[in-house]
């Protein structure tokens, strides 16, 4: 009798686990279903996929409009509107992301599911896009290299590839020189000279003199973010939202994001920011007051 009720308990045991398998898998379907009923079906991505984590911030000189790359695809934000916008029907992830011109941006991540299915490669290499983001070209190093950091200057285009560390650099778009192995979170190019970069750097500030083929530390917070603007000058963001501003050989702590920020933005007329709220809703903010204060542009509706 005691087999036979060991026999009965672990068959209860086998069934609840069974159970409790289906309820994960159930919890997987809702989760994920969309994604993939949205190859067949007319599902709208906004719906599915809004402004989940942002890559990277960029002004369109077509028409003034913020261009947000996440990891669900690009939006456009109108220089008068609240709202944004998904741009075609993609949800690839642009990793690195980089304003050339008018409708014509750089990029660089992973392909959605309908890329793959079409057979592009899951390291997107160096992309462009010639209509403001709505189609994607590959350019070069495809299946090769996830660019996390696009900088277009100088006539050049420099880039950090996440897979390998390795910093690089393109006078045609196609043919790559490889200058240093480093580890970065992001960087930014000076305005005034090819060969200066400055880099957030896992354990701080990196500096380079020489277009990134050598680095050193630099004095200076401990940045997530940064961006160089030739009217602007340097700015970067700490991992708790600190605003940080580059003046007279020295950084100073100017003012807060509500968050953990994910991607900046300097131009000459503003500061942009994206940042996690404390609900973990991404936001899209400006500050015109050079970074004391934000004023909160849009919010993607769930966290």
């Amino acid at each position: 009798m005691a087999r036979h009720h060991d026999r009965g308990r672990l068959h209860a045991g086998h069934v609840a686990l069974l159970a409790a398998f289906a309820v994960v898998i159930v919890a997987f379907a809702v989760v994920f279903g969309l994604r993939i009923v949205g190859d067949d079906d007319p599902v709208d991505p906004n719906d599915a996929y809004g402004v989940a984590h942002v890559h990277g911030l960029g002004i369109n000189p077509a028409d003034g409009s913020l261009i947000i790359a996440t990891h669900n695809g690009s939006f456009r934000l109108a220089a008068a509107e609240d709202d944004a916008e998904r741009i075609g029907d993609s949800l690839q992830d642009t990793m690195g992301f980089s304003v050339i011109g008018p409708d014509r941006f750089l990029g660089s991540g992973h392909p959605d599911l309908p890329g793959r299915r079409a057979g592009q490669p899951a390291q997107l290499g160096l992309i462009e896009s010639t209509d403001a983001g709505a189609t994607w070209t590959e350019l070069s190093l495809g299946g090769q290299v996830d660019f996390h950091g696009l900088a277009s200057a100088h006539g050049q285009v420099y880039g950090w590839d996440s897979g390998s560390g390795r910093f690089m650099v393109s006078r045609d778009r196609r043919t790559w020189e490889t200058r240093s192995t480093v580890d970065l979170l992001g960087f930014a190019v000076d305005p005034d000279d090819a060969g200066h970069v400055v880099a957030a750097g896992q354990k701080g500030l990196l500096e380079s003199t020489d277009g990134g083929r050598t680095w050193t530390q630099a004095d200076g917070p401990t940045l997530v973010a940064i961006s160089w603007d030739a009217t602007a000058g340097l700015w970067g963001v700490d991992g708790d939202g600190g605003v940080h501003r580059f003046s007279s050989s020295e950084w100073t702590n100017v003012g807060a994001l509500p968050g953990e920020a994910q991607a900046l933005l300097a131009t000459p007329d503003a500061l942009y920011a994206a940042a996690f709220d404390d609900t973990g809703r991404t936001g899209i903010y400006r500050s015109t007051d050079s970074g004391a204060t934000w004023d909160l542009r849009f919010a993607d509706p769930a966290p």
